[in-house]
C-alpha cells in the first residue's frame, strides 16, 4: 500500500516538473511580448517546437536543481523564485529599453542596491511578497510530504546535474554555422540574426535568446581580409589624410581641450510623433544648435544602450557592423583588448567623469584601457572624489549642474589641453521625480504614463540652463576648448508608439559641436560646419571635431572622415530585413542596395578597418593612428 502511494506521488511529481516548465516558458513569453494573444500565437503555431525546446531546457533545469538539493519542494521554491524574478527583470527590461535579458546583465548582479534604485517601490514590494508567499507555502508542502518524496541516488543525481549543464553548455556554439546545436535549432526556426533582438526573443523566447547570446562572437571576418589589404589600406587613407590636412593648421591635439559630454536621455521631445507639449522643454539647446555645428545623432538604442553609444564616440567604430550576438562592447570586446585605437589615446591627459557607480558597464576596467589616467565617479574617494554631488529635489541621482561644475574644475586642472568625458545621469529612468514647480504639461498619446513625460521634460530643461550656464563659462577659459554635446538614446516612456512604424524617429537625438571663444579667436575653432551634419552618428563625432578644431588627421581618422562626409549615418536596426539602419540627412531610411559602388566600396573598408582592430590580427594597429 506505502509502496502505491509512494509511486502516485512520484508520478504527481514529474508532472508537475512538466507543467511548471510548460507554465514557466508561457510566462516568460508573456513578460517579452506583454500580450496573450501574440504568445499564444507564437507558441502554439507559428513557432511550437521552439516552445518544446525551451521547455526540455526547463525540465532538465528542474531536474537539476532537484538533484542538487534533494528535496523536492525546496528545490521548486528555487526553480519559481528564480523564474519569477527573471520574468519581472525581463517585463521591466522591455518596458525601458525594448530588450530581452541577455548574459551581459548579469555583470549588473554586483550593483543590486543601485539597480533597485531604477524599479519603482511597489514593484520590489510585489516581488518581495511573492518571493515570500512562493517559499512559503513550498516549505510547507516539504514538510507535509517529506518523508513519502522521492529522493534520488548519488549517480542518478550526477546524471541530472550533468544533464542541466548540457542543456545550457549546448547552445555555446549556436551561432557557429555547422555545429550539431546550430543544425538542430535552425531546423526547429530560431535564428539569433534577425534584425532586432527583441523580435528574437518574442518568437524563440527569452530563455533561447539568452542562451544564444552566451558565446559572443565579436565580428563576421570581411572578404579579403589580410595583412596585404590592411597595408594597403593604410597607404591608401594615409594619402587621404595628407589631402585633408592640407586646410587644417592645428598639429598638436595636446593643445587643445576636447570635452565630450553624453546628456543621459536627452532627446527633445517635441519630435516624438503623438506627442504635444505646453511649451518647449530645450530653448536654449535649441538656440546652440542654430547658431554651431548641430544636428540630429541616429542612435543604437532606445530607453537604453548608454555605454554602447559611448563606445562609438570614442573609438569610430560602428555597433551596426559587429556580429549581433556583441550586444556590448564595453563588457564583451573591450575589457579583453589591450590599448583599442580610440580617441583617448591622442592625448597626453584625459580623464572620466561619471556621476554613478564605477562598475556599471565594467567602466572601472574599460576606461584604464581606453587610456584614461583619472576617472571620478561617485563612489570614488580621496583626491578623485568628485566635488560636486547635489542633486534636484527628490531624484535619486546628481544633478547635470553639479556635473558641469565637476567638469569645469577638472578643465582648470591642466594648463595645456586635454581630453574630459562627462557621461551625466540627471535625466536617468524610471521618470517618477514629481518637481514642485513643473510648468510642463504633456498632451498626446504617445506614453501610457502622461505624467512621466512631464516629469522628463522638467527634467531636461534644468539640463537645457545648466548647459547654457555650463558653456558661458567654457567662454570664460583662456585657451581652446570644444565641446562635443549629445543625447545618448530617447527616455523608454513613449510605449504607445510603435517603435516599427516610428524606427527612425524614435532613434534620433540631439547633438551640437561647441567651440568656445579663444578657440575662435586663435584659429582653433570652427563656429558651424553645415556640410553632412544634420544627421550623423555617434561613430562621426571624432572626425566631426577635429574638422571644427581644424585638427590634422591620422590615416584612421581621414577613414573616419571619409566616412561621415560621404556615408548615411548608420545604427543597429530595430525593425527590418536589414541589420543595419541607414539614414539620410532627410532622415528617410535607405538600403545598403541604394548606395553607390563608392559608398559600397567605403564600407568595406571600414568594415575591414574595424574588423582588424577589434577582432582580427591587428596589422593596422600599429600605424594607422599615427
Amino acid at each position: 500500500m506505502h509502496r502505491k502511494k509512494s509511486k502516485r506521488i512520484y508520478y504527481f511529481q514529474f508532472i508537475f516538473v512538466i507543467f511548471s516548465a510548460f507554465l514557466t516558458g508561457y510566462i516568460l513569453n508573456i513578460s517579452q511580448t506583454k500580450s496573450f494573444e501574440q504568445t499564444n500565437l507564437y507558441l502554439f503555431q507559428a513557432y511550437v517546437v521552439q516552445y518544446l525546446i525551451t521547455v526540455l531546457i526547463l525540465v532538465l533545469l528542474y531536474l537539476a536543481m532537484y538533484a542538487i538539493i534533494n528535496r523536492f519542494f525546496y528545490a521548486s521554491a528555487v526553480y519559481y523564485v528564480f523564474f519569477s524574478i527573471y520574468a519581472v527583470a525581463n517585463l521591466l527590461k522591455m518596458k525601458y529599453r525594448s530588450e530581452p535579458i541577455l548574459p551581459t546583465d548579469l555583470l549588473f548582479l554586483t550593483n543590486t542596491k543601485e539597480l533597485l534604485t531604477m524599479v519603482t517601490f511597489r514593484v520590489v514590494l510585489l516581488v518581495i511578497l511573492a518571493i515570500i508567499l512562493i517559499v512559503a507555502i513550498f516549505v510547507s508542502l516539504e514538510k507535509i510530504f517529506s518523508v513519502e518524496l522521492l529522493r534520488f541516488k548519488p549517480i542518478t543525481r550526477i546524471v541530472l546535474i550533468c544533464l542541466g549543464i548540457v542543456s545550457i553548455g549546448s547552445f555555446y556554439n549556436v551561432n557557429e554555422e555547422g555545429s550539431v546545436i546550430n543544425k538542430v535549432m535552425t531546423a526547429s526556426g530560431y535564428s539569433n540574426f534577425t534584425p532586432n533582438i527583441s523580435m528574437t526573443a518574442s518568437v524563440s523566447g527569452p530563455l533561447l535568446t539568452f542562451l544564444g547570446n552566451m558565446h559572443v562572437k565579436v565580428m563576421d571576418e570581411p572578404s579579403g581580409y589580410s595583412e596585404a589589404s590592411m597595408n594597403k589600406l593604410v597607404k591608401k587613407y594615409r594619402t587621404v589624410a595628407d589631402q585633408i590636412n592640407q586646410d587644417r593648421p592645428n598639429k598638436d591635439l595636446n593643445k587643445q581641450t576636447l570635452i565630450f559630454v553624453l546628456s543621459e536621455s536627452f532627446a527633445n521631445p517635441d519630435r516624438v510623433p503623438n506627442v504635444k507639449m505646453n511649451q518647449d522643454a530645450s530653448p536654449n539647446i535649441n538656440n546652440i544648435k542654430s547658431n554651431n555645428t548641430s544636428g540630429l545623432m541616429l542612435s543604437s538604442g532606445y530607453g537604453g544602450g548608454t555605454a554602447n553609444m559611448e563606445y562609438m564616440a570614442f573609438t569610430g567604430l560602428a555597433f551596426n557592423q559587429f556580429s549581433r550576438s556583441l550586444q556590448s562592447p564595453y563588457t564583451q570586446l573591450v575589457i579583453k583588448q589591450k590599448h583599442p585605437v580610440n580617441i583617448v589615446n591622442n592625448f597626453e591627459n584625459a580623464t572620466a567623469l561619471h556621476p554613478y557607480y564605477s562598475n556599471f558597464y565594467s567602466r572601472d576596467t574599460v576606461y584604464p584601457k581606453l587610456g584614461f589616467q583619472t576617472f571620478k565617479s561617485i563612489d570614488s574617494k580621496g583626491r578623485l572624489a568628485l566635488k560636486h554631488k547635489s542633486k534636484l529635489e527628490t531624484s535619486e541621482y546628481v544633478s547635470d549642474e553639479a556635473s558641469y561644475e565637476d567638469t569645469l574644475n577638472q578643465v582648470n586642472q591642466n594648463k595645456s589641453g586635454q581630453f574630459i568625458s562627462l557621461v551625466t545621469m540627471q535625466n536617468h529612468m524610471p521618470y517618477n521625480v514629481m518637481y514642485s514647480d513643473n510648468q510642463f504639461i504633456y498632451k498626446g498619446h504617445a506614453a501610457s504614463i502622461p505624467q512621466q513625460v512631464a516629469n522628463y521634460a522638467k527634467g531636461i530643461n534644468y539640463t537645457d540652463q545648466a548647459t547654457q550656464d555650463f558653456l558661458d563659462k567654457i567662454d570664460q577659459v583662456d585657451k581652446p576648448i570644444t565641446v562635443v554635446w549629445y543625447g545618448d538614446h530617447l527616455p523608454g516612456l513613449y510605449d504607445k508608439n510603435s517603435l516599427y512604424k516610428y524606427n527612425v524617429v524614435e532613434h534620433e537625438t540631439d547633438y551640437f559641436i561647441y567651440s568656445n571663444k579663444y578657440a575662435l579667436e586663435h584659429n582653433y575653432g570652427t563656429q558651424k560646419i553645415d556640410d553632412n551634419t544634420a544627421v550623423t552618428d555617434p561613430n562621426g563625432f571624432i572626425p566631426l571635431a577635429l574638422k571644427q578644431m581644424k585638427q590634422k588627421v591620422t590615416p584612421y581618422y581621414a577613414l573616419l572622415t571619409r566616412v561621415q562626409e560621404e556615408l548615411p549615418a548608420m545604427a543597429k536596426n530595430s525593425y527590418g530585413k536589414s541589420e543595419s539602419l541607414y539614414v539620410n540627412l532627410d532622415s528617410k531610411e535607405i538600403s545598403f542596395k541604394q548606395l553607390t559602388k563608392k559608398q559600397k566600396q567605403l564600407i568595406h573598408d571600414y568594415k575591414l578597418v574595424q574588423y582588424d582592430l577589434t577582432a582580427g590580427k591587428n596589422y593596422s594597429k600599429p600605424y594607422i593612428n599615427k
